[in-house]
Protein backbone atom coordinates (compact mmCIF):
# COMPACT_ATOMS: atom_id res chain seq x y z
CA UNK A 1 0.00 0.00 0.00
CA UNK A 2 1.23 3.23 -0.88
CA UNK A 3 1.95 5.95 1.53
CA UNK A 4 -0.62 8.18 0.09
CA UNK A 5 -3.27 5.66 0.24
CA UNK A 6 -2.45 4.86 4.21
CA UNK A 7 -2.65 8.42 4.78
CA UNK A 8 -6.41 9.26 3.07
CA UNK A 9 -9.35 8.29 5.29
CA UNK A 10 -12.78 6.64 3.40
CA UNK A 11 -15.31 9.74 3.99
CA UNK A 12 -18.19 8.68 1.51
CA UNK A 13 -19.13 7.39 -1.96
CA UNK A 14 -21.08 9.04 -4.35
CA UNK A 15 -24.01 6.37 -4.68
CA UNK A 16 -25.80 8.54 -7.85
CA UNK A 17 -26.74 11.73 -9.80
CA UNK A 18 -29.83 13.60 -8.28
CA UNK A 19 -31.89 15.85 -10.47
CA UNK A 20 -30.64 17.10 -14.35
CA UNK A 21 -28.47 20.09 -13.17
CA UNK A 22 -25.50 17.61 -11.59
CA UNK A 23 -26.35 17.17 -7.93
CA UNK A 24 -25.13 14.06 -6.46
CA UNK A 25 -26.44 11.34 -4.04
CA UNK A 26 -23.28 10.93 -1.41
CA UNK A 27 -23.31 8.11 1.09
CA UNK A 28 -21.41 9.38 4.20
CA UNK A 29 -19.41 7.44 6.76
CA UNK A 30 -19.35 10.50 9.02
CA UNK A 31 -21.20 10.45 12.37
CA UNK A 32 -22.92 13.22 10.99
CA UNK A 33 -24.07 13.13 7.14
CA UNK A 34 -23.44 16.81 6.54
CA UNK A 35 -20.25 16.87 8.10
CA UNK A 36 -18.44 15.33 4.66
CA UNK A 37 -18.39 19.17 3.58
CA UNK A 38 -16.56 20.60 6.00
CA UNK A 39 -13.15 18.98 5.69
CA UNK A 40 -12.55 20.73 2.53
CA UNK A 41 -12.16 19.01 -0.92
CA UNK A 42 -12.26 15.44 -0.71
CA UNK A 43 -9.93 13.14 -2.72
CA UNK A 44 -10.24 10.00 -4.85
CA UNK A 45 -8.15 7.10 -3.96
CA UNK A 46 -4.88 8.80 -5.29
CA UNK A 47 -5.35 11.86 -3.99
CA UNK A 48 -5.01 13.03 -7.46
CA UNK A 49 -8.53 14.36 -8.42
CA UNK A 50 -10.51 16.96 -6.06
CA UNK A 51 -13.96 17.18 -5.27
CA UNK A 52 -15.19 20.52 -3.51
CA UNK A 53 -18.90 19.39 -1.79
CA UNK A 54 -21.76 21.56 -0.95
CA UNK A 55 -24.65 20.20 0.51
CA UNK A 56 -27.98 20.39 -0.41
CA UNK A 57 -29.71 18.77 1.99
CA UNK A 58 -29.22 15.63 4.17
CA UNK A 59 -31.62 12.84 3.14
CA UNK A 60 -32.28 9.00 5.02
CA UNK A 61 -30.07 7.89 1.98
CA UNK A 62 -27.29 10.09 2.87
CA UNK A 63 -26.93 13.60 1.10
CA UNK A 64 -27.78 15.10 -1.77
CA UNK A 65 -24.25 17.67 -2.48
CA UNK A 66 -23.14 19.83 -5.47
CA UNK A 67 -19.39 19.60 -6.58
CA UNK A 68 -17.57 22.29 -8.06
CA UNK A 69 -17.67 21.95 -11.53
CA UNK A 70 -20.56 19.27 -12.08
CA UNK A 71 -23.53 21.51 -13.66
CA UNK A 72 -25.38 18.77 -15.41
CA UNK A 73 -26.41 14.89 -15.27
CA UNK A 74 -24.19 13.23 -16.93
CA UNK A 75 -21.37 14.63 -15.71
CA UNK A 76 -22.51 13.54 -11.90
CA UNK A 77 -23.78 10.29 -13.35
CA UNK A 78 -19.92 10.05 -14.27
CA UNK A 79 -19.18 10.44 -10.98
CA UNK A 80 -20.99 7.19 -9.59
CA UNK A 81 -19.30 4.84 -7.29
CA UNK A 82 -15.91 7.33 -6.85
CA UNK A 83 -15.29 7.35 -3.18
CA UNK A 84 -13.99 9.98 -1.37
CA UNK A 85 -10.95 10.85 0.67
CA UNK A 86 -10.22 12.94 3.46
CA UNK A 87 -6.47 13.08 4.42
CA UNK A 88 -5.81 11.72 7.97
CA UNK A 89 -4.25 14.79 9.76
CA UNK A 90 -7.40 16.82 8.84
CA UNK A 91 -9.62 14.52 11.21
CA UNK A 92 -10.03 15.29 15.00
CA UNK A 93 -8.31 12.93 17.33
CA UNK A 94 -10.13 9.70 18.38
CA UNK A 95 -11.84 9.83 21.58
CA UNK A 96 -10.93 7.29 24.44
CA UNK A 97 -11.50 3.81 23.93
CA UNK A 98 -12.04 4.86 19.65
CA UNK A 99 -10.44 3.99 17.08
CA UNK A 100 -10.15 5.16 13.10
CA UNK A 101 -10.22 1.86 10.83
CA UNK A 102 -7.09 3.30 9.16
CA UNK A 103 -5.00 3.32 12.53
CA UNK A 104 -5.62 -0.63 13.54
CA UNK A 105 -4.85 -1.54 9.51
CA UNK A 106 -1.35 -2.97 9.83
CA UNK A 107 -0.67 -3.46 13.41
CA UNK A 108 0.39 -6.86 14.56
CA UNK A 109 -1.98 -9.04 16.22
CA UNK A 110 -0.46 -10.82 19.50
CA UNK A 111 -2.17 -13.55 21.93
CA UNK A 112 -2.40 -12.50 25.71
CA UNK A 113 0.68 -14.64 26.10
CA UNK A 114 2.81 -12.54 23.32
CA UNK A 115 2.60 -15.11 20.81
CA UNK A 116 2.29 -13.07 16.99
CA UNK A 117 -0.88 -14.10 15.51
CA UNK A 118 -0.73 -12.32 12.31
CA UNK A 119 -1.09 -8.56 11.32
CA UNK A 120 -4.56 -6.70 10.66
CA UNK A 121 -4.88 -6.46 7.11
CA UNK A 122 -8.77 -4.32 7.12
CA UNK A 123 -11.57 -3.82 9.33
CA UNK A 124 -15.39 -5.00 8.18
CA UNK A 125 -18.73 -4.42 9.57
CA UNK A 126 -21.53 -6.34 7.94
CA UNK A 127 -24.40 -4.82 10.51
CA UNK A 128 -23.36 -6.42 14.08
CA UNK A 129 -20.47 -4.85 14.83
CA UNK A 130 -16.79 -4.39 14.05
CA UNK A 131 -14.39 -7.13 13.03
CA UNK A 132 -10.57 -6.85 12.23
CA UNK A 133 -9.65 -9.50 10.00
CA UNK A 134 -6.65 -10.74 10.59
CA UNK A 135 -4.20 -12.36 8.12
CA UNK A 136 -1.81 -14.92 10.11
CA UNK A 137 2.13 -14.61 9.32
CA UNK A 138 2.34 -18.36 8.19
CA UNK A 139 -0.51 -18.31 5.96
CA UNK A 140 -2.96 -16.86 2.72
CA UNK A 141 -5.88 -17.09 5.10
CA UNK A 142 -7.65 -14.77 7.29
CA UNK A 143 -9.47 -14.67 10.41
CA UNK A 144 -12.27 -12.29 11.82
CA UNK A 145 -12.16 -11.49 15.50
CA UNK A 146 -14.93 -9.15 16.42
CA UNK A 147 -13.26 -5.72 17.59
CA UNK A 148 -14.84 -5.46 21.25
CA UNK A 149 -13.15 -4.60 24.30
CA UNK A 150 -13.70 -8.63 25.50
CA UNK A 151 -11.82 -10.03 21.97
CA UNK A 152 -9.61 -6.65 21.47
CA UNK A 153 -8.48 -5.99 25.24
CA UNK A 154 -5.59 -3.94 24.04
CA UNK A 155 -4.45 -1.38 21.09
CA UNK A 156 -1.32 -0.13 21.60
CA UNK A 157 -0.62 2.12 19.11
CA UNK A 158 3.21 2.88 20.55
CA UNK A 159 4.12 -0.50 20.04
CA UNK A 160 2.61 -1.18 16.96
CA UNK A 161 -0.26 -3.83 18.03
CA UNK A 162 -3.06 -4.92 19.12
CA UNK A 163 -4.08 -7.89 22.28
CA UNK A 164 -6.49 -10.50 20.70
CA UNK A 165 -8.45 -13.16 23.01
CA UNK A 166 -10.18 -15.66 20.55
CA UNK A 167 -13.83 -15.90 20.99
CA UNK A 168 -15.43 -18.86 22.82
CA UNK A 169 -18.01 -20.24 19.71
CA UNK A 170 -20.87 -22.25 20.69
CA UNK A 171 -19.85 -25.96 20.66
CA UNK A 172 -16.21 -25.30 21.99
CA UNK A 173 -15.54 -27.34 24.62
CA UNK A 174 -14.93 -25.87 28.05
CA UNK A 175 -10.75 -23.90 27.90
CA UNK A 176 -8.71 -26.12 30.20
CA UNK A 177 -6.83 -24.99 33.07
CA UNK A 178 -3.01 -26.04 32.57
CA UNK A 179 -2.16 -29.10 34.72
CA UNK A 180 0.06 -27.78 37.82
CA UNK A 181 2.61 -30.45 38.86
CA UNK A 182 4.44 -29.73 42.10
CA UNK A 183 7.60 -31.62 43.09
CA UNK A 184 6.71 -32.74 46.90
CA UNK A 185 10.26 -34.55 46.65
CA UNK A 186 8.87 -37.90 46.94
CA UNK A 187 10.13 -39.74 44.02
Amino acid sequence: MNSTKQRLILLGQIASAHGIRGDVLVRTFTGSPADIASYGPLSDANGAKFYKLRVVRVTDKGIVARIDGVTDRNSAEALRGQDLYVERAKLPPANDEEFYHADLIGLTAITGDGSALGRIIAVQNFGAGDLIEIRKDDESTTELIPFTKTNVPIVDFENGRVTVVAPVMVGDPEPQEAEVHKDDGTD
